[in-house]
């Protein structure tokens, strides 16, 4: 597995992976629209970055996730989404690694995330990096009922 950083060429795979999982668990929301559609102007174009996780000799794109800049030493984590074949192998821990590492090498102090409470496996991974439930407040999202964050 190795996680590369996202091209315009990766953009069916990254709108595929995120649908996948937002049909499954939730509804695609507005916002996602404007996201999965725009990722260059709604992630890229404001500091963020989107990360795509490659499995076997194939290459073949099998997770996602993306770092949306809110503020300057504040990112959001978003469309965190593994395809369910390969759900199981800490794919999408490997993600979070890289993610947060990535936060931190761009001075971030806090990472935050709106989530479903019925995502719990994604919850639990979460929590296992240390992030911690906070006030839903500017939330942005319909179907998010609650709001994590970690600081470093």
């Amino acid at each position: 597995m190795k996680i590369i950083n996202y091209q315009e060429c990766y953009q069916k795979d990254f709108k595929k992976l995120s649908y996948e999982w937002l049909e499954k668990y939730v509804s695609v929301e507005p916002i996602d629209e404007e996201m999965l559609n725009n990722p260059k102007s709604f992630i890229l174009d404001g500091g963020g970055h989107i990360f795509m996780a490659q499995h076997g000799d194939d290459n073949e794109t099998v997770g996602t996730v993306s770092l949306i800049r809110v503020e300057d030493k504040t990112f959001e984590l978003a469309k965190l989404a593994v395809t369910e074949k390969y759900q199981g192998l800490k794919l999408g821990q490997h993600l979070m690694e890289h993610c947060l590492n990535v936060a931190k090498q761009q001075g971030a102090n806090k990472v935050i995330l709106y989530t479903n409470q019925k995502l719990t496996k994604a919850i639990g991974l979460y929590k296992k990096f240390g992030f911690i439930e906070i006030p839903l407040n500017n939330n942005k999202y319909i179907e998010s009922d609650l709001k994590m964050e970690l600081l470093f």
